[in-house]
């Protein structure tokens, strides 16, 4: 994979930096505004990139990239991406995808006409303890409760509450704790468990009437899952899913999930007993699984993307496009649900 890299900001910097160990893919271009050119150059030169770029039509019509990394925010995502595509070019997008449910389909429609692979940055997906998950879900039997939580204090909150609004911040942007940060929570949720029959959102709002913070009810067969994010507060975080033989645990921020404590029933063992609370306890069988150290928490899901491309594995691409506008569809209801508008 060649990749153009969009953008100069953090997430640029911590993807130049995290597929650093990774030999499918070559740095090939990066693009800046005229402002920011100077971080381009900076960029180029410590890490080798050969073309750089002020002018985004220019770079679609030139580069030797086949592959763009938009980095921008929230905002630019559809438009960017579809500039690409219609260019010939795959897609890497930070999360969230779009903002809207209509540029997602719209953005997968052009992809699979034009047989080009789209793929949205979302790191929780292409980490090992996610693919734990998705082996041991069954363990647990009938699902019965999701809950996540992902807190984490904004470092630009407080410049918020003086009125000077971060992109982040702003309905313009398409800013808010859902789509910033809940939106992983949810990435779990629909890739072990599907589209959910109904989404709704209750928010804190912010002055500008974005949300800060808020929990979420995804509505499934049989359970439901809540999901909270916030930007306003901050707490440990964690993902547990509970079934009726058992639960898997991650015990730290959703994002940087490194352990999986899986504890379910042992069938084996018919003899119950009461805890001092009176409640029956089972007989169970725990299973702790430590991912291994990985460069950068960003490394996997661009090494998956550059088999993807290189081997022209359609359906794995097909997969996680359908994913991840299921996702969009899910963050569009219930900020509309919640009457939050962009």
């Amino acid at each position: 994979m060649k990749l153009a890299f969009i953008g100069t900001g953090k997430i640029i910097a911590d993807a130049l930096h995290a597929i650093t160990p990774v030999d499918t893919i070559e740095k090939t271009a990066i693009f800046a505004r005229p402002h920011s050119k100077a971080k381009a150059e900076a960029f180029a030169a410590e890490y080798n990139i050969p073309e750089i770029y002020t002018d985004y039509q220019q770079l679609l019509a030139e580069t030797t990239a086949d592959t763009v990394y938009i980095g921008l925010i929230n905002s630019a995502h559809y438009p960017y991406a579809k500039e690409a595509l219609l260019h010939g070019k795959n897609v890497i997008l930070e999360k969230p995808f779009t903002g809207f449910y209509d540029e997602a389909k719209e953005l997968q429609e052009i992809a699979e006409r034009e047989k080009l692979f789209i793929f949205e940055a979302v790191t929780v997906l292409h980490n090992e303890v996610f693919y734990e998950m998705k082996k041991n879900v069954e363990k647990l039997g009938n699902m019965r409760m999701a809950l996540c939580n992902y807190s984490q204090y904004s470092s630009r909150y407080d410049d918020y509450l003086a009125g000077d609004i971060a992109h982040s911040f702003d309905r313009e942007y398409y800013g808010g704790a859902l789509y910033d940060i809940n939106v992983y929570n949810i990435h779990y949720c629909v890739a072990l468990f599907g589209e959910p029959n109904d989404a709704i959102y209750y928010p804190n709002i912010g002055p500008n009437g974005i949300d800060t913070s808020g929990t979420l009810i995804l509505v499934y067969d049989g359970f439901t899952a809540v999901c909270t994010g916030t930007k306003d507060s901050d707490s440990p975080g964690h993902i547990i899913m509970q079934g009726e033989k058992g639960y898997m645990e991650i015990n730290s921020k959703p994002n940087i999930a490194s352990k999986l404590t899986t504890i379910y029933v042992d069938e084996n063992v018919k003899e119950k007993v009461r805890d001092a609370a009176g409640a029956m306890v089972r007989a169970t069988i725990t299973e702790t699984f430590d991912a291994p150290e990985v460069f950068h928490r960003m490394t996997q899901e661009f090494s998956d993307f550059a088999r993807v491309i290189d081997e022209k594995d359609y359906a794995t691409a097909h997969e996680f496009l359908n994913e991840s506008v299921i996702v969009v569809g899910v963050l569009e209801k219930a900020r509309k649900n919640a009457g939050i508008e962009f």
